[in-house]
This record gives structure tokens, sequence and C-alpha cells, in this order.
């Protein structure tokens, strides 16, 4: 293993293969096994990184942006109606792990805040009909 990077972009690869969008410990397990690499350096950055998960997330991850500039365009209006649109909270999946909800620090949309990004895909200038209708996308899997 040449670097961090390296590692990084495996871990990815694993993390996508998965399924459920997480890295279990005997998947880490096995990985440091393979590569050679002390599972307290991998598990440090399975931890570290955002883009990581250990634990099982849904088909769609919700990230609501918590950055100033969402903040400023009411973000929290974003976090409520999603909350209650899925029935859950944010850290948490739905039971039939379609959504998961959870924070992240910007996903660079402050020209269109408040924005959320889903998968790759940013959508901003959100309001209460918009996020309605990206929760019935996301349980019927047709997100554009």
């Amino acid at each position: 293993m040449n670097t961090t990077g390296d590692l990084i972009a495996i871990l990815l690869d694993i993390q996508a293969a998965s399924g459920k969008n997480y890295i279990d410990k005997n998947r880490a397990l096995l990985v440091s096994k393979v590569l050679g690499v002390p599972f307290s350096q991998l598990y440090d950055i399975l931890t570290f990184y955002a883009m990581f998960n250990t634990e099982p997330k849904g088909e769609y991850v919700v990230e609501i942006c918590q950055s100033a500039p969402c903040q400023f365009c009411e973000a929290q209006k974003v976090v409520n109606w999603f909350e209650a649109e899925t029935g859950i909270k944010i850290g948490e999946t739905d039971a039939d792990g379609k959504i998961t909800l959870q924070r992240t620090s910007c996903v660079g949309a402050c020209d269109t805040g408040p924005a959320v990004k889903i998968g790759d895909t940013v959508f901003g200038g959100l309001d209460r009909e918009k996020v309605k209708e990206l929760v019935k996308h996301c349980r019927d899997g047709t997100l554009p």
C-alpha cells in the first residue's frame, strides 16, 4: 500500500460494492489482513472521513447542508420537513432501508441554499413541496 489516498480509494470501492453503503467490521478486518494495513489505522480512516460509514445506510443518503449560508437560508426547516416526510430523525434510516438522513458541512451550493445532496446530486432552493417530491422519488426509486 503506497499511500493513504490509495487506501481511501480501495475503501470507497468496497463500501460502494457492499450494497448498503458501509464497511462492516468483518470486511474491515479482511482488508486489513489482505493489504497488510494495521486494523487500527484502517479504523481511524473509516471513522475520521465523513464519506465512510461503519453502519448500514439507506439506499438514498440525504445529506442536509449545515453550512453558514444554508443556515441563513433556514436549513433547520429543511431538516424538519425531511423528518416529517420520512418519519425518521437525523442519523436514522427508515424501516424499509430506502432513506437515511444526515447532516453535512457543505455541499458547495451556497447560491441555491438551503440545499441537500442525495448520492452525487445536489438539490437546492428547497421548500416543503420540493422536499415532499424528493422523498417520494427516493421511496419509489425515481430520483432524477
